[in-house]
């Protein structure tokens, strides 16, 4: 029970890592434990050898399975990262391209912690989903920038403004914590009592209007990006895209950009 809990909680690290990072951990990790699984035993001849002996082919036991093991693991979480941070990207173009309240407002909530965590990611947050169950104050996201910690609460309220209460059990865990600062995000609005509070407090109330502002924020800084290295972004994903030529129709031979993903994803661009 106790070694699946261990693996259960490496597999959610891996997932919750850049999935790069993931793959990276995964290489190092193999050719670690290969070292391991492969490591000379030198035959006992005294006590102490017998000793040295025994802890040798444990290790070279353990690195044995390690070796498939735990860079499979990280694997498998560079994977479901890389899906998770497409979802995020397609999320965030389509409320992006919504452009309204009934964009943000008609996702789900765990859609609209997805396109949460995306937001400040391109803000330059490194981001974490916690989940918001427990003891906790409700806290969704866990974010860093450098070495100070934020933490985040999704409310996807359509009709409720958030009331105080909710921005105060926010405070204590970040004082619990030592949180930098905090986020409140609503599809909707706060009370007075509630924007009261969280003066003076590093808590940022983020509402529905300020939301859909950040979202359209965080695309053009994310076209900026890729243009300036002269290539834009995919307006349904945004992966980088392709410059290509029409070979059909009444467009042949004229170039467009093309999302590199296609046929995934059959997002254009027109070219010059």
């Amino acid at each position: 029970m106790a070694r699946n809990g261990i693996l259960d909680d490496m597999l959610d690290l891996a997932a919750t890592l850049p999935w790069k990072a993931s793959l990276g951990i995964a290489v190092v990790a193999y050719f670690g434990f290969h070292y391991l699984a492969n490591m000379p035993v030198i035959e006992p001849g005294s006590v102490n050898d017998l000793a040295n002996h025994t802890g040798r082919q444990l290790v070279k036991v353990i690195g044995m399975f390690m070796q498939f093991i735990v860079p499979g693991i990280f694997v498998l979480g560079a994977f479901f990262g890389f899906l998770r941070q497409r979802r995020q990207m397609k999320l965030h173009a389509e409320v992006a391209g919504g452009g309204d309240r009934s964009a943000l407002e008609s996702i789900s909530w765990s859609d609209f912690e997805i396109l949460t965590s995306e937001v400040f990611r391109r803000k330059g947050f490194n981001v974490e989903r916690r989940g918001g169950n427990g003891a906790d104050g409700g806290v969704d996201l866990q974010m860093w920038q450098g070495k100070d910690k934020y933490l985040v609460q999704c409310k996807q309220w359509k009709s409720t403004k958030v009331g105080v209460n909710v921005v105060r059990e926010l405070f204590g865990v970040m004082s619990a914590e030592g949180a930098a600062g905090g986020f409140v995000v609503a599809s909707g609005e706060f009370t007075k009592d509630a924007q009261k509070f969280a003066e003076g407090r590093s808590i940022e109330l983020v509402s529905t209007d300020l939301m859909l502002r950040l979202v359209q924020q965080t695309l053009s800084d994310n076209e900026d990006a890729y243009e300036s290295r002269g290539t834009p972004s995919c307006p349904s994903c945004g992966s980088e895209m392709v410059l290509r030529s029409a070979t059909r129709g009444a467009m042949a031979g004229s170039q467009f950009w093309g999302c590199s993903r296609y046929p995934s994803c059959t997002g254009t661009r027109q070219a010059g």
